[in-house]
């Protein structure tokens, strides 16, 4: 648990602001996350990472010299936004462009996607080389969709130390995306982390016994295995890394490899160095020669008493960048020579200073209608209040728990940002716009991400230059369905919010189109949205980070489907009250 902590919603931004002022010289606060205190040289690729909060020393405390250049912080396991960490980015880019580097999560893939695509379209060439270490997370044949752990830190400080270099985009990217296929990790868990401010962890362990394959987000172990003594744990994690060559190394007998053992928060020192000392026994019986060896935390998931061993295959560029020097508020190696500090800039709100300046809307009715689309999203932002905790219960089955958490900081947000709107006269296309920019800002991670453009889609096609009639209603719902679907890639049946929506959507086309009143349509579509939802149970999902997790969650009906089912059900209540009061949108 966490004993020092004022609101839960606020830990990882008060935390972000403690670290900045403990690291002065080393880092700048910068909107959506922090970068060197140091402008990037000229002509050096950016390096930028991030994800979520609760893993540090990872992302925050590895920007310095010889690794990034900047970090994208996240709320509490919930990846950035994509705003985030296209300011971020934004913020230490230089002519030669930016690398992204994090690991393989939906949820940040998704939102770095977005970035990128950001930063390319203005002309800032971007790449990105995702982190794909955990053996355990996929099969050889999926590598692509193996989750990035504590072989992030390889990966990084392959990039970092090839932008140093002075060499272009492409070639920091080839070093990076070389040290990502180089690099294989497997951890386990003895115990699970708990959420600051909740009262249970996110999963638990039996007694005696641990979580093999386990991820940093609070996800369970894949396998349930007794607990071991030290040197059957050092086997199972040489025999394990031993067994999955990478491709580019073609025997492992006088290998050279860079070692991290890691401590996942709660395992100590001391019992780290027992672990290594056993491992690097076992590695140089089969000869294989560990190269500057790094015991310690360096991907933590609070208090989760667990651990993991990366082995990172070197050759003579890898070994290079393993063994430079490097100087970060977490990571000090060898002697580097510090660069002229840039001024710290004061903190931006990142979201505020996105959203374009509101004209009055174009009418009455259209103002009507704003007023109207604002109380939707109050009635979702109370709806998801309401059922917060079991919605993350049903994200922790076979998840990581925040499901609860990110749409809780998303609607928040997106209802504060549909007040100043709808203050300020505007019409429904213009308040649920910035609604999700704000949505996608605050909540970070898929849901974010994906709430955010359907918003946004649906804004767009509504305007704000007429009162919008039911069936412009539902060809926005229709618009953010395919903002949904481009965004996230998922189709009906991969038990994601995908198969209540698509049903929803359907559902209410046919209502309007049979002239029924907007409000009767909705309902109908919300109690179809409702019963697709709930057969999710009988799904296995095949997206996202309950995929590697697929059996547990049988039985259990996805969350992202349920609280979609639920902020529409949410809404008819407010839709029925306005055509009652009314008659709008008939």
């Amino acid at each position: 648990m966490s004993y020092v902590l004022n609101d839960p919603a606020t830990f990882a931004d008060e935390s972000a602001a403690g670290f900045v002022a403990a690291h002065r010289d080393l880092v700048r606060r910068v909107p959506g996350g922090v970068a060197r205190a140091a402008a990037t040289p000229a002509g050096q690729v950016a390096v930028v990472i991030g994800g979520g909060s609760g893993h540090y020393p990872a992302f925050a405390g590895l920007v310095g010299d010889g690794l990034a250049h900047a970090a994208a912080m996240g709320n509490v396991f919930a990846s950035p936004s994509a705003q985030q960490v296209y300011s971020v980015a934004k913020s230490v880019a230089t002519e030669a462009g930016v690398l992204l580097s994090y690991g393989n999560y939906a949820g940040d893939a998704l939102n770095f996607d977005i970035a990128q695509r950001r930063l390319n379209d203005e002309g800032i060439r971007c790449r990105t080389v995702r982190v794909t270490d955990d053996i355990f997370s996929a099969s050889p044949d999926e590598a692509d969709k193996r989750r990035g752990i504590a072989g992030d830190f390889a990966v990084f400080r392959a990039a970092g130390w090839a932008a140093a270099q002075g060499w272009s985009l492409d070639e920091v990217f080839d070093l990076a995306d070389r040290a990502n296929r180089r690099t294989r990790s497997l951890g386990v868990a003895f115990t699970g982390c708990t959420l600051p401010g909740a009262d249970e962890p996110l999963f638990t362990v039996p007694a005696g016994h641990m979580g093999v394959g386990m991820g940093i987000h609070g996800e369970p172990g894949i396998d349930v295995r007794p607990l071991p003594v030290a040197d059957d744990l050092a086997d199972l994690f040489v025999d394990g890394l031993l067994a999955e060559l990478p491709d580019l190394v073609a025997d492992s007998h006088g290998a050279r490899v860079g070692v991290i053992v890691n401590g996942l928060g709660a395992v100590k020192g001391e019992e780290l160095f027992l672990l290594y000392g056993l491992i690097a026994a076992r590695l140089e019986s089969a000869g294989i020669t560990p190269v500057e060896p790094e015991v310690g935390e360096y991907a933590t998931s609070f208090e989760m008493a667990g651990v993991s061993l990366t082995l990172l295959w070197l050759d003579d560029e890898l070994e290079q960048a393993w063994a430079s020097p490097a100087a970060t508020p977490a990571y000090r190696k060898g002697a580097v020579d510090r660069t002229a500090a840039v001024p710290v800039s004061a903190e931006q709100d990142a979201a505020d200073s996105q959203i374009a300046t509101i004209s009055a809307a174009g009418s009455e009715q259209a103002g009507a209608a704003g007023s109207t689309a604002q109380l939707v999203i109050h009635a979702i932002d109370d709806v998801v209040e309401a059922h917060v905790d079991e919605l993350g219960r049903l994200d922790a089955i076979a998840g990581d728990g925040d499901h609860g958490i990110g749409m809780q900081r998303g609607a928040r947000a997106a209802a504060d940002a549909a007040d100043r709107a709808a203050a300020a006269g505007a019409g429904a296309g213009t308040v649920l716009a910035m609604a999700g920019d704000a949505w996608a800002d605050k909540a970070g991670g898929t849901s974010g991400a994906l709430w955010g453009a359907a918003l946004r889609a649906a804004g767009l096609r509504i305007g704000d230059s007429a009162p919008p009639t039911a069936l412009d209603v539902a060809e926005a719902v229709a618009a953010g369905r395919d903002a949904i679907q481009e965004l996230g890639k998922a189709q009906v049946g991969d038990k994601t919010l995908v198969d209540a929506l698509v049903p929803f959507t359907a559902e209410l086309s046919t209502g309007v189109a049979a002239s029924l009143p907007l409000a009767e349509a909705w309902a109908a579509a919300a109690a179809v949205a409702t019963a697709q939802a709930q057969a999710t149970s009988g799904l296995l999902p095949r997206m996202g980070r309950a995929r590697p997790h697929m059996e547990k969650s049988l039985g259990t009906p996805d969350p992202g489907a349920i609280s979609l089912a639920l902020a529409m059900t949410a809404a008819a209540t407010v839709l029925a009250g306005r055509h009652t009061e009314q008659g709008e949108m008939r």
